[in-house]
């Protein structure tokens, strides 16, 4: 039999790369994009998606550990979200979960009527196609597998929202790289910058290393990885957040094959 090679010891969390750790499996992700189109997923495209989310979910998670750091907490707990997206807006995204969640009540806008009285939100039937929202459960395993590769531990309610988060994201995902698929390339596309008051600017970044290609190469039935990385462009905005999610999604698929 031929020896394992022996695994680097971690001294901590903090050594952990986030390319060691994979929660997101690729039969997760296809079921996800099953749910959404019914365009063949390549290996590499499941592992693209599988790697962008994750990247997000660990910015997310890393801006939350700071917030509560900040009140000398070790626990997450959902306000500490709340805090994260407050100081970067890259960070906001999964849109569509915020009227799910009660962490989110009153950012996407509360209405009111004659009297002053809240409107409750319509009750939404349950489709026969799982969504986004009602298939959240299944990243449970993911979150908290990187929740403990960044050494942090999260009330239920946090994990629900990062459950949520994750799993809009990737439905989002799965559709904008599906309308790349179908439309032949990113039609239309620019970079945004987002700075914070008193701080100065990133470098501009490289258009021909980070940017997707504005034409696709292959048929027209399958996703593949550069179709993920169309997405990623299409999801994220122009910053720091989305050029580390191309990269490492590169990263993560540069030894995978096509199919």
């Amino acid at each position: 039999m031929t020896a394992q090679p022996a695994r680097p010891e971690r001294s901590g969390p903090e050594t952990t790369s986030v390319m060691d750790v994979s929660p997101f499996k690729s039969s997760l992700v296809k079921a996800v994009f099953r749910d959404v189109t019914p365009m063949h997923v390549s290996r590499s495209a499941a592992w693209a998606a599988a790697s962008v989310t994750r990247t997000v979910l660990t910015e997310i998670i890393d801006g939350a550990r700071r917030a509560a750091a900040a009140e000398a907490r070790k626990k997450l707990i959902p306000g500490d979200l709340l805090s994260a997206i407050d100081r970067n807006v890259e960070l906001e995204v999964g849109g569509k979960w915020y009227d799910h969640s009660p962490t989110f009540q009153g950012l996407t806008g509360v209405l009111y009527d004659a009297e002053g009285v809240i409107v409750p939100s319509p009750k939404r039937s349950r489709s026969r196609k799982p969504s986004a929202v009602v298939g959240a459960h299944r990243f449970e395993a993911g979150v908290k597998k990187l929740l403990w590769s960044q050494g942090a531990t999260a009330v239920p309610a946090m994990v629900r929202d990062l459950d949520g988060i994750a799993s809009v994201f990737l439905t989002d995902l799965a559709r904008d790289a599906a309308m790349v698929v179908r439309e032949g390339g990113v039609k239309r596309f620019d970079t945004v910058t987002l700075v914070m008051s008193g701080e100065p600017a990133p470098p501009p970044f490289l258009k021909d290393s980070l940017r997707a290609p504005s034409a696709r190469k292959g048929d027209g039935r399958t996703i593949g990885r550069d179709d993920i990385l169309a997405a990623t462009t299409i999801q994220l905005f122009g910053g720091n957040l989305r050029q580390r999610a191309l990269t490492e999604a590169r990263e993560a698929t540069q030894n995978t094959s096509a199919g």
